[in-house]
């Protein structure tokens, strides 16, 4: 009977292993010798002393389950720690042995990123690179719709009329035509769904005055309407132009990062409490530290009255813009709570982050887990051969990393990616930040929630402007969408393109459930707030 248990024990003992890879085969008792050698080998991976491994030929039945089910554990505990791990122990320590020979920004093993300058020397081609020189003058910072200040720039003070349909193909439609007769032109903006189409043509190549329905389809010949209704709301110009300003902004918010010599995973990074000489030299190059107790400018979603998101931040205005900065250390801190979600929060929910580095622990695109976050510029302090001890140090690196579906974007980066004066690297990057936040709009799954909002948005003007016209010329007993101007509270059920727009954009901050991202079954550490400012 002792023989059958052995002989039973050696035949479970090798389909176990078997399954995590080993030997996948029935051992019998006369292979004994080659059992034993493969508890021993598995004792070694888990390094466990092998004087301590006693034959299991010599023990009794009892103390070779026993054993068994011990090297299992351990097994099976070694392989969940090293799926915890965001970085492989191994190639960590081989990453710090390198030191100074890798890159500021390595790419994930899973790919998904570019990276500026390419890790490849041999590329030639920047993916940022554009034509235009290096200099301060080709610092110039993308529009993010090019066509939103038409309407208040062309039309707004002139006389003009508007028109709305609805077509069984394009859906809502909003169209806007202004003679313009000193230059003896037409000027008209089509508003659609994706996009707003804006023109101008001669009176001249027409016997007589186009339709509206003329008019649009020489914008859009995919148009297939056969009328517009004509606008007769006298607050028609202000509803239109917040429309056509909904995605224009002078307030941007950014994450900064502070990654330390041998941080290589968002745990540590975001770990930081302390923040060197070195680090805080940069911040004020940025902008100015600025109590939060009150503050009256762009907060960028921070709490300016309880103190709930630290005492300071760093702020400052560029070119008519109000800049955020959610610096992670002065963001609050919480022991124990090794995601630190109250920083998380803030940063993980921005779309562009600076990353800091002391040291020469490069960066990976994908090491900070959020949705929401595109594209990293890491920026790194350099001592260049010809800055003699006394130097002060002032050359600064440069890398930037996004996801491949972001467009390129300048102002693109100097060759070598070297900085230095502080004043050109302040204005690079202030001006980088804010064309990277642009661009990564373009993205994906940015321009799909765009195009979902802009819909819900176009259909509530138009429906608006409709309703309206129809109470002012008498065709309506009462306006089916309340009034909301001048503060008046509306009556239930009702809402007004203001209203409609608010609505929508608080709307963003959850929309991200259909746009294919997974949902966290429970938890509060899976939850995303973005903050509609």
């Amino acid at each position: 009977m002792e023989g059958r248990n052995e002989k039973l024990f050696a035949r479970k003992r090798s389909f176990t292993f078997g399954a995590y890879g080993g030997i996948d085969k029935f051992i019998t008792g006369n292979e004994s010798s080659c059992a034993e050698s493969v508890g021993h080998s598995i004792l070694d991976i888990l390094d466990s002393p092998s004087s301590e491994a006693k034959p299991l030929t010599s023990a009794p039945s009892s103390q070779k389950v026993t054993e068994l089910f011990a090297i299992i554990e351990k097994l099976q505990g070694s392989r969940l720690d090293e799926q915890r791990c965001e970085f492989p122990p191994p190639l960590k320590t081989r990453l710090l042995k390198i030191g100074d020979g890798l890159p500021l920004i390595l790419p994930p093993k899973s790919g998904g990123y570019w990276i500026d300058p390419p890790l490849d020397r041999h590329v030639e081609t920047s993916p940022t690179l554009s034509q235009g020189g290096f200099g301060l003058e080709s610092y110039d910072i993308m529009e993010r719709d090019s066509e939103a200040k038409v309407y208040q720039e062309f039309f707004r003070h002139r006389y003009h009329h508007s028109f709305t349909a609805c077509d069984p193909s394009l859906g809502p439609l909003v169209l806007s035509v202004c003679l313009e007769e000193e230059e003896n032109r037409l000027r008209v903006i089509l508003r659609m769904k994706e996009c707003s189409i804006h023109g101008t043509f001669s009176v001249s190549l027409f016997q007589q005055l186009p339709t509206a329905v003329e008019l649009a389809k020489m914008l859009c010949s995919s148009i297939s309407v056969t009328c517009f209704e004509a606008v007769s709301y006298l607050k028609a110009p202000e509803t239109i132009m917040a429309f056509d300003e909904h995605r224009v902004s002078q307030n941007f918010k950014f994450g900064v990062l502070y990654q330390r010599e041998g941080q290589l995973t968002e745990e540590d990074i975001l770990s930081n409490t302390e923040e060197s000489e070195e680090f805080l030299e940069f911040l004020s190059m940025l902008g100015q530290t600025v109590k939060l107790q009150g503050f009256t400018g762009f907060r960028g979603g921070l709490d300016v009255s309880h103190g709930q998101t630290g005492n300071e931040a760093v702020f400052t205005s560029f070119h008519g813009r109000e800049i955020m900065f959610h610096v992670a250390t002065k963001l609050p801190f919480t022991e124990g709570d090794t995601q630190q979600l109250q920083r998380k929060r803030h940063i993980g929910n921005d779309i562009v982050a600076l990353v800091y580095q002391e040291g020469n622990t490069p960066f990976i695109s994908d090491v900070i887990r959020s949705h929401f976050l595109h594209c990293f510029i890491a920026v790194r302090r350099i001592k260049r051969e010809n800055e003699g001890e006394g130097g002060d140090g002032g050359s600064f690196q440069v890398s930037v990393t996004a996801r491949e579906d972001v467009p390129p974007f300048g102002p693109p980066l100097p060759t070598p990616p070297i900085f230095t004066e502080g004043s050109v690297l302040r204005e690079f990057l202030l001006t980088k930040l804010i064309n990277a936040e642009i661009s990564c709009y373009k993205a994906e799954k940015f321009s799909r929630l765009e195009l979902r909002t802009r819909s819900s948005l176009l259909e509530a003007l138009r429906s608006e402007l409709s309703s309206r016209s129809q109470c002012m010329l008498g065709e309506l007993s009462q306006p089916s969408i309340p009034l909301t101007e001048g503060g008046r509270s509306v009556p239930e059920g009702g809402g007004g393109f203001i209203e409609n727009f608010k609505r929508a954009i608080r709307v963003r901050s959850h929309s991200f459930d259909t746009l294919g991202v997974p949902k966290k079954a429970g938890g509060v550490a899976g939850q995303r707030t973005k903050d509609a400012e």
